[in-house]
């Protein structure tokens, strides 16, 4: 609905607003004149391209080639991107290497108009915590620029080493001669990817949020990962309790409603594997429902190292 768009753009402001500066930045709303757009008009810029052209894609191009379908809107998508930045009359337009048709698009559309064509610039795509795919909220491997400090550090701890020397020069403050001296330290086993790792978090906290929160949360990782004790400012959560047919609650619809897994398919996989406790003691395998006693007010659930949640 216009209601989530407009609190999800909320959310990107938020995140953008912690590397812009609010007083040089302006915010626009491409709705302002996608919407006003009539048959007319869109034929106009979509005229602008061939199916070919968008055809060289790289996804579509696989798509087409596997006989994978392909809607007709979805070809719309770089049109409208290249007009936004005729509207905008753009200098520059930033994005991942991912993005680099979409952005040439535009020059293209700007060109065929009669205007200046904006210069494309792209940078590198930065692996999430897993070290394999790209890093993406949609994957939940990501570690997000409005994380509490708590949660940058543990997610920052947990990036594989061979990941370290890419983090630290594409997300961290330090200069790139610092950052190939790292490098260089790993290559020769000179650097201690434990103490580098905990470095890199320091600097990403103190980036997003202060030299204070950096501080504070290495102490708290220590405390929950070294002394083995739970952290100081778990979240309270209100779950419905109430026990089906047989006596018992869905564990992995607890999990997912508390907020510790993105769907129950991934709670009862994290269940399988071992990564679920109840008051600090590991769920067996294949437990997904259980007994509502075990589930009493102020009892924490937890799901791996990081995510916790004490019942109200």
């Amino acid at each position: 609905s216009q209601e989530q768009v407009e609190a999800n753009a909320e959310t990107y402001v938020a995140q953008a607003m912690k590397i812009l500066d609010p007083e040089k930045t302006t915010i626009v709303h491409n709705g302002d004149w996608m919407f006003p757009m009539g048959l007319k008009e869109l034929l106009a810029v979509a005229s602008k391209f061939t199916v070919a052209r968008i055809l060289e894609r790289d996804d579509f191009t696989k798509r087409y080639q596997s006989q994978t379908p392909i809607a007709l809107h979805e070809f719309l998508y770089p049109v409208m991107q290249a007009y936004d930045s005729v509207m905008i009359n753009a200098d520059v337009e930033m994005g991942g290497t991912d993005q680099l048709f979409n952005l040439l698009a535009g020059r293209e559309l700007m060109e065929k108009m009669g205007m200046e064509p904006q210069v494309a610039l792209t940078m590198p795509l930065l692996e999430g915590t897993d070290g394999v795919r790209k890093m993406s909220k949609s994957y939940g491997n990501y570690i997000g620029l409005t994380d509490a400090p708590a949660d940058m550090f543990g997610k920052t701890m947990s990036i594989p080493d061979e990941m370290i020397a890419k983090y630290y020069r594409l997300a961290s403050s330090k200069s790139l001669d610092e950052v190939e001296a790292i490098e260089a330290s790993l290559a020769d086993g000179t650097g201690d990817p434990y103490q580098l790792k905990r470095a890199l978090a320091r600097d990403l906290i103190t980036t997003y949020h202060s030299a204070e929160d950096a501080v504070a949360a290495e102490a708290e990782f220590d405390r929950v990962f070294k002394e083995n004790q739970l952290p100081e400012d778990i979240a309270e959560v209100s779950l419905d309790l109430t026990p089906g047919e047989d006596g018992t609650v869905y564990l992995a619809g607890l999990l997912k409603d508390a907020g510790l897994a993105p769907s129950a398919g991934e709670a009862r996989r994290l269940i399988d594997g071992g990564g679920v406790k109840i008051d600090g003691e590991a769920v067996a395998p294949k437990s997904y429902n259980i007994d509502p006693a075990c589930l009493k007010s102020g009892v924490v659930l937890q799901v791996g190292k990081r995510k916790f949640a004490r019942l109200a």
